[in-house]
């Protein structure tokens, strides 16, 4: 935690004092935001893509019908209204069109603008270089025909703060997307996040590289979206009231479970899990998810987890998963077996001073290699401090979901995950072009997130 008596820390206490005095006079003083209007090539002419052969080559379905209802999918069940089947590859649409249609501090004029959204689908874009296979050995041109446009069409935006005022979604672990441009073989991903041309812009990907000060966390995509405060309390109340009859669950697929079955395979912490939970069937829920069953029926795993006391999150290709804000939303309390699965990555949207309170860590050599039983670890938690866990789980929770903002209703100072990815951007840029103001370009690679600490300890 930040010392309160630093002056870095009182710094931003002071910035922070200005900035809320400001805001009484002017509540978009610090906030205004120019979408800048990119050619269809670089977003909804992306959408195409949803049905295109090569996907047949990924581990996912087509995503055609998650265009429904603004993005967030299609519903599930008429009698769970905020229940939707969502597709986290659609997160970039889902903020470009929820800045359009209600963020409050649009600016026409890039100008006036303390932040510029670049409004590109930078993760659909990135579809063909990684699965159509003539395209496998052209990962370096992916989003340069982007910097090519704004070098082209608006240098302005380019020479006036070097690109640190702009930001834009990118819908995929960061790792997809940083290989290097001469690699010899090529291997997986593209090479957006190496490339020069975009390495002063704030990027917001759902899972980061551990040295982001170019791009940071955000929680992904769930199924559930609220469109009213008392539908998201009813929501939260019903997952207080839940009786909990199993101690832990894990839900996953795909490769975990063959690896699991074969005799052959190596020790890894999703095997053991998945071991260690069939020789105790009585205490560990298995949720089998392969060949994409729960990104087509939520209803799969949300109703298990409402009824799990702990939910269990070990890494797999990447250290984070989408299952992680599931169960928060149900008040599932996670388990992370990584540092890297959660508390290195979401600051803005889940407190890491604070992790202690909402979530269970267990090293995962101690399981794989150490013989430590996972359920006997969870047993010992007494159930007073369970309680206490599950409550600030769903304190949390509106925190990592994105509301169902259609209907305009008023949430009354809730804020959800797009909201604190807003802010978090905001404050990133502010604080990037405050120092490259000062002329001390060096500073800029020391100031990622520290604010988050400081209102840890400060309470605000």
């Amino acid at each position: 935690m930040a010392d309160p008596t630093s002056i870095p820390t009182l710094l931003l206490l002071l910035l922070s004092s200005l900035l809320f005095t400001a805001s009484l006079s002017d509540p978009c003083a610090g906030r205004r935001i120019h979408i800048l209007p990119l050619p269809p090539r670089f977003n909804s002419d992306l959408l195409s893509l949803c049905n295109a052969s090569f996907l047949a080559l990924s581990d996912s379905p087509p995503f055609c019908d998650s265009f429904e209802n603004q993005f967030l999918g299609p519903r599930i069940q008429d009698r769970s209204p905020c229940l939707f089947r969502s597709d986290p590859r659609l997160l970039e649409p889902l903020f470009h069109h929820r800045l359009q249609s209600s963020y409050p501090c649009l600016t026409p004029s890039a100008s006036q603008a303390d932040a510029v959204f670049l409004p590109y689908y930078a993760s659909l874009d990135a579809l063909p270089f990684l699965f159509s296979p003539p395209l496998f050995n052209s990962s370096p041109s992916h989003g340069l025909s982007l910097h090519q446009y704004l070098r082209s069409d608006h240098p302005g935006l380019l020479s006036r703060r070097h690109g640190y005022d702009l930001f834009l979604i990118l819908s995929g672990v960061a790792w997809d997307y940083n290989q290097k441009p001469n690699a010899d073989p090529v291997l997986w991903g593209t090479s957006f996040l190496q490339l020069p041309e975009f390495v002063n812009f704030t990027i917001l990907t759902l899972e980061s590289r551990p040295w982001p000060w170019q791009e940071h966390a955000i929680p992904y995509m769930t199924s559930f979206h609220p469109s009213s405060l008392p539908r998201l309390n009813d929501w939260l109340s019903r997952a207080a009231r839940s009786t909990r009859t199993t101690l832990m669950l894990f839900a996953g697929g795909g490769a975990s479970v063959k690896a699991a079955a074969s005799p052959t395979s190596r020790p890894n912490i999703r095997s053991t899990i998945i071991s260690q939970c069939a020789n105790r069937t009585n205490m560990c829920t298995l949720v089998d998810c392969s060949a994409g069953v729960c990104t087509r029926d939520p209803i799969l795993y949300i109703i298990p987890m409402l009824k799990s006391k702990f939910c269990l999150q070990p890494p797999g290709d990447t250290p984070t998963r989408r299952s992680t804000f599931s169960s928060i939303i149900t008040g599932c309390i996670p388990v992370f077996f990584e540092s890297t699965s959660a508390k290195k990555q979401y600051g803005w949207h889940l407190p890491k001073s604070r992790y202690d309170e909402f979530s269970v860590y267990i090293s995962k050599e101690d399981v794989v290699f150490g013989g430590v039983r996972i359920a006997d670890v969870l047993e010992a938690i007494p159930e007073e401090k369970v309680r206490r866990m599950r409550d600030k789980v769903l304190e949390l929770a509106p925190r990592v979901m994105y509301i169902d903002h259609r209907s305009g209703d008023d949430f009354k100072g809730v804020k959800d995950a797009f909201d604190l990815a807003i802010d978090g951007a905001l404050r990133q840029i502010q604080r990037r072009v405050q120092v490259l103001e000062k002329g001390d370009s060096n500073q800029i690679y020391f100031i990622d997130d520290e604010v988050e600490e400081v209102q840890s300890a400060f309470g605000f």
